[in-house]
């Protein structure tokens, strides 16, 4: 089997491309569980608690992030350098348990997929 990885690059509301994505995500997972997320640019605001995008008129499916490691999903990568440059802390809450890596490592750990999906 091939080694795919999702980028999430984007904000998780006002399109509907992160949607798409996580529904890319489980519909691939069901026949391909060597899968990796990377959450870098504004995709680190996508496994964020306390979302309100009902402000903005948007549906939540971000919680469903937490169904992935039904999947056997769990290989989550945050770009920490993102984080930073948001002025958010890695101490906050996340969704699922994720790890911090600086942008070195996720071009690195890039190089060995097979195919990289970027939403």
């Amino acid at each position: 089997m091939k080694n795919i990885a999702f980028v999430f690059s984007r904000v998780p509301h006002g399109t509907s491309l992160s949607r798409e994505g996580l529904d890319s995500v489980l519909s691939i997972s069901t026949i391909n569980q060597n899968v990796s997320i990377f959450f870098i640019g504004d995709g680190v605001f996508q496994l964020m608690k306390c979302q309100c995008p009902e402000h903005i008129l948007s549906r939540n499916y971000t919680a469903s992030f937490g169904i992935l490691p039904l999947f056997k999903i769990n290989k989550f990568y945050y770009c920490k350098s993102s984080l930073i440059e948001r002025g958010l802390s890695y101490k906050r809450d996340f969704l699922l348990k994720v790890f911090f890596i600086n942008r070195k490592c996720i071009r690195k750990k890039l190089n060995n997929y097979d195919l990289i999906i970027n939403f």
